[in-house]
């Protein structure tokens, strides 16, 4: 039974816009520094600041997949397996905090994998790569649920 996942702490206070996270992300996953549409972690403004879109690893995604492409790995982390997706992003549509990403062109979907790229190319420290009990993730499941409050 997994006990711990790896997640994104986000430090608003700490960002100044710089997009290297973004751009780091997408040479992980797909070899290129575009940032944008091949980033996992997007920095947007808000309220005069920034703020992070990123997935929680809450594995709601999972349960939604009709062929059974994601799931979750002992670390905790929640992946797409791309030789059993079909491409229907049924997991993008229901993710409720937009971790899960289509690029443009893309078949499959792509999303964080907790690989810390972000979090070392930061130059600001707005970003941290912590293990936290499932526990705490398990709350934001039931949150999205509308089991708890």
């Amino acid at each position: 039974m997994v006990e711990t996942v790896k997640i994104i702490r986000f430090h608003a206070e700490k960002c100044r816009g710089h997009y290297d996270c973004e751009k780091a992300c997408s040479q992980v996953q797909f070899g290129d520094d575009t940032g944008g549409d091949h980033s996992a972690i997007r920095i947007v403004k808000s309220n005069g600041g920034f703020s992070m879109v990123n997935c929680d690893q809450c594995g709601l995604c999972i349960d939604v997949c009709p062929v059974q492409a994601l799931k979750r790995l002992p670390s905790g982390v929640v992946t797409v397996n791309k030789e059993l997706c079909i491409g229907c992003m049924s997991c993008v549509a229901f993710c409720p905090v937009d971790g899960m990403r289509r690029a443009k062109g893309m078949v499959y979907p792509h999303k964080c994998i907790s690989c810390g790229a972000c979090v070392r190319a930061c130059p600001e420290g707005a970003l941290e790569l912590v293990e936290v009990p499932i526990s705490e993730v398990e709350r934001v499941v039931y949150y999205h649920q509308g089991v708890c409050d």
